[in-house]
């Protein structure tokens, strides 16, 4: 009996541990620039993305709803968040795969990016500007020192 009671408390710590691994308020949200951390700052990226030209501006942590699906090219996963009230607040989120999995969104997910802020309304180089006119990139692990990102889709962590 006494296993039995062992073999039930040992299930049940299991089910606990993999609900708390997959609770979104459990998620590590740190977002790093320089070694600070920073807070959602989706008012910010707003205004970055209509008063700042076509180049790379910051650090951002952006939190929205996946709202359009782009493509993926390039071993990249493109998909737009909505991150405002008004019809253009969306920013397109760049995903390279080559350094992990990351589901395909679906419209209505809800999401949050840490990565590095481009307005990205003309083409640079062979790079076309994005749909919605910025992007974060660089939303993932980084093996060569750059600062690495995220991406939290439903509470998960990419």
């Amino acid at each position: 009996m006494k296993s039995l009671f062992s073999l039930i408390a040992l299930i049940l710590i299991s089910i606990s541990s993999v609900h708390v691994f997959a609770n979104p308020v459990q998620v590590d949200e740190t977002c790093l620039d320089h070694g600070k951390a920073l807070d959602i700052i989706n008012t910010q990226v707003l205004s970055w993305k209509t008063s700042t030209s076509n180049a790379y501006l910051a650090r951002a942590r952006i939190q929205g709803q996946v709202d359009q699906l782009f493509p993926d090219h390039s071993g990249h996963r493109h998909f737009s968040l909505k991150i405002g009230p008004q019809a253009n607040d969306h920013i397109e989120v760049i995903y390279n795969l080559s350094f992990g999995k990351l589901p395909t969104p679906k419209i209505g997910d809800t999401a949050e990016a840490c990565g590095d802020y481009i307005t990205s309304i003309g083409q640079t180089g062979s790079y076309p500007p994005s749909p919605d006119g910025a992007i974060i990139h660089w939303v993932h692990r980084s093996p060569s020192g750059h600062e690495p990102g995220y991406v939290i889709l439903n509470g998960i962590k990419y």
